[in-house]
């Protein structure tokens, strides 16, 4: 039975096709996959069926009393809010049977006798339904999904506008799954999570019974819970059965004969084209030219198999540090209450660390409090000599009104046009890319921007907060062999062992370091 049906939807940017002529179906109890580069159009398919897109041409139909639940990328939440209150949004609904139960209690001193037993009635059926969806177990249940995904070690009763990105997403995640809607959508789920915020995730989603829609880079999470694949490139939707790895087995299987097929018509079309050239003007071959010719007309002419651009980073290494690139005495971090215990820790040249420790513990607050962008709660950094950081922070601005372009020059104005243009095709962005506006690029657009401005810099320091959130297996691969091959210092923030565990030389983990009982 299918729960979502999508035929021969199309859309476009301008002048970018996003989708052409892409039909889809997602059938009850599916864990579908949606696949494919930055920028190819996943998170719009995703606007696209939910209705917040509409597009160009085609149709898509929900069957009926499905209940969708959607994890944006950039979605958001009201301001004053704990995050308790904003987790019993996910049972609104039968918060308002309550109340509405509450009142009909508080009519019945003044109701009349035929009054009060349709009000007993009333009570009753509502008390049902109550019991019957767990309503008395509600804080139970969001103290088991809140704990599940972390939210527990930052505190219930936290006020949603003190989060930081990572901790909104979880809570949005958190809320998503209470509501237990018949169909899952989400956007790139992992990004903030840590390694057992994950696992918990991963086991949740293979228990699902219902259908999800997922995209994710986080190549083995993907890998352990789809059993369908859809895969876009080049505007093209095709469907794959099984997990991410068989789809990616016999995709590379289609490019290969794709490519000898259509290198087997080029050397056909070559041969009849030279007979052609030959016999056309000899009376006595003229009519097998014809023949040849009408052979070649009737010839459905494959196109060449287009390969995607794949992103090439370096990073330019400044003039060498002293040995110590910082050391720190006795450094607490910390905001309105200290975070950590005294730290007196020390990076030294050509070091390549990790940092690693679950969401809420301090590690972006760690890098900043390095860089000088904030204070130390207590303590102090005492930074070396001929120190050049290049930074990268986790989260963008949404609101950034700058085309890609704009960005670059707003930082390196003695940049050519050509100059810009070229360093932007380097990350793998088209024109397209380069002309749109920051907010409207897709994460992983967004994030190959900001490397490209860090690539454009001379720096012996890298310091790199959740680099990988939004990238495509491509850009990841390529990100971390510029890493591997840079001559300089990393500081590297990343919720994904298997990117940095062959070329580190070391990890720090907050939770040695933190107040926090974890």
């Amino acid at each position: 039975m299918s729960v979502l049906v999508v035929e021969n939807v199309s859309h476009g940017f301008g002048a970018r096709a996003i989708l052409e002529d892409a039909s889809f179906r997602l059938l009850k109890g599916e864990h579908v996959g949606l696949v494919g580069a930055n920028g190819e159009g996943k998170s719009s398919f995703l606007d696209i069926i939910t209705g917040q897109l509409t597009p160009d041409k085609g149709k898509v139909e929900w069957s009926r009393r499905v209940t969708v639940g959607y994890l944006e990328q950039h979605a958001v939440l009201t301001k004053g809010k704990s995050i308790r209150e904003a987790l019993r949004e996910a049972f609104k609904g039968m918060y308002d049977l309550e109340m509405e139960m509450l009142q009909i209690y508080e009519k019945m001193g003044e109701a009349s006798e035929d009054e009060l037993s349709r009000m007993m009635e009333d009570v009753g059926d509502i008390q049902n339904i109550l019991e019957h969806n767990g309503f008395y177990t509600i804080e139970a249940k969001i103290e088991e999904v809140a704990n599940g995904l972390g939210l527990a070690d930052i505190g219930l009763d936290k006020d949603v506008a003190d989060l930081s990105g990572g901790q909104r997403t979880k809570v949005l995640l958190t809320k998503l799954l209470l509501q237990n809607p018949s169909i899952l959508l989400l956007d790139e789920p992992t990004n903030y999570l840590d390694f057992e915020h994950i696992e918990w995730l991963k086991k949740y989603l293979n228990n699902y019974e219902n259908a999800f829609i997922l995209i994710s880079h986080d190549i083995p999470f993907l890998n352990d819970v789809v059993n369908v694949v859809y895969h876009v490139e080049n505007a093209v939707l095709t469907r794959y059965t099984g997990n991410y790895e068989q789809f990616l087995q016999v995709y590379e299987l289609k490019k290969r004969q794709d490519l000898k097929a259509f290198e087997k018509q080029q050397k056909e079309v070559e041969r009849l084209e030279d007979f052609i050239a030959r016999n056309k003007a000899r009376i006595s071959t003229t009519g097998r030219a014809k023949s040849r010719q009408k052979q070649l007309d009737k010839m459905e002419i494959l196109e060449k198999p287009r390969e995607k651009i794949k992103p090439v980073f370096k990073f330019n290494r400044a003039r060498t540090p002293g040995r110590i690139i910082f050391e720190t005495v006795n450094l607490v971090l910390g905001y309105e209450e200290p975070l950590t215990k005294p730290l007196n820790i020390a990076l030294e040249r050509n070091q390549k660390i990790a940092i690693r420790g679950v969401n809420g513990l301090g590690k972006s607050t760690l890098l900043k409090t390095l860089l000088g962008i904030i204070k130390p709660f207590y303590g102090s950094v005492i930074t070396g000599e001929n120190i050049y950081p290049g930074y990268f922070e986790q989260e963008s601005c949404r609101d950034n009104d700058n085309t890609a372009m704009e960005e670059i020059w707003a930082e390196f104005p003695g940049l050519s046009n050509y100059e810009v243009r070229q360093a932007l095709a380097k990350c793998s962005l088209t024109n397209e890319h380069i002309t749109s506006k920051m907010m409207v690029l897709s994460g992983g657009e967004n994030a190959k921007v900001r490397l490209c401005k860090l690539m454009l810099k001379e720096v012996n320091w890298l310091v790199l907060d959740e680099p990988t959130n939004h990238l495509d297996v491509d850009a990841k691969e390529e990100l971390k062999k510029a890493l591997q091959e840079f001559k300089g210092t990393i500081l590297l923030v990343s919720h994904e062992p298997e990117f940095y565990e062959d070329w580190i030389t070391g990890i720090w983990n907050v939770e040695d370091w933190t107040l926090k009982i974890i």
